[in-house]
């Protein structure tokens, strides 16, 4: 197990043995377990994992749906199709490959795709990720794109120990609503609760993502047009 998801897991049921005490029925410890093993699919790919040789995009589907199976929600459901490359492409998302080969940098920009598109809209994404790609994309010197990738995905030893009490203190919060409601419905009703205060969380902040993307990332419509006219001459 990773070293990332082993903290996770610790400081999970510390929080759920020490802060709630052995107060907790069958029914709760199946959940916060449910929980858990969700959370322990949660892990990134590492960049010395990535071939660091050119792939065709058979091969890269394959890389991308056997790395992050583990993400899936149902069996089969795809990571990554023929498709959906071509559309990234299509969009300027991704940048188009090498003699219909894709470098390590091109599965580093899919890997970002990939996590984005459960939250963003493609636009939103494009204007995320072109600022990087333009900038970094297949340029020598420091940071080039794994050390960013490298950075950011760092970020998930902490990230994830404060994800862990977070949702345990949401699950703690929920399972004292509805006191007064019969029994028969009261664990429906803090269910309920409970997945509403975590889609509050995600709301507020898709919300605030958007906005830190309209105010400071999205281009004018006379920066579009400019960029568009030097593409044009280009060709």
């Amino acid at each position: 197990m990773p070293k990332a998801n082993f903290h996770l897991l610790s400081v999970f049921y510390y929080y759920i043995m020490y802060r709630r005490g052995d107060k907790m029925t069958i029914d709760e410890k199946d959940l916060l377990n449910s929980i858990l093993a969700s959370l322990r699919r949660i892990d990134y790919i590492r960049p010395e994992d990535i071939p660091n040789i050119d792939l065709y995009m058979d091969q890269v589907t394959t890389f991308m749906n056997e790395q992050l199976a583990d993400t899936r929600r149902y069996p089969d459901d795809k990571i990554l199709t023929k498709t959906m490359i071509n559309n990234y492409t299509k969009n300027n998302l991704l940048p188009p490959p090498d003699k219909k080969k894709y470098s390590k940098e091109h599965l580093l920009i899919l890997i970002f795709i990939y996590y984005f598109k459960g939250i963003l809209s493609i636009n939103d994404i494009q204007n995320l990720l072109n600022p990087i790609t333009d900038r970094y994309f297949s340029k020598k010197g420091e940071p080039d794109l794994t050390s960013i990738y490298e950075e950011v995905f760092g970020l998930e030893k902490d990230e994830a120990g404060m994800l862990a009490k977070d949702i345990t203190r949401k699950f703690h919060t929920s399972s004292h609503t509805f006191p007064d409601a019969p029994a028969q419905e009261r664990e429906n009703l803090q269910l309920f609760s409970f997945l509403c205060m975590l889609s509050f969380d995600v709301y507020v902040k898709r919300m605030l993502i958007e906005k830190i993307i309209d105010a400071k990332l999205t281009k004018k419509p006379e920066e579009k047009g400019k960029k568009t006219a030097k593409e044009s001459r280009k060709k």
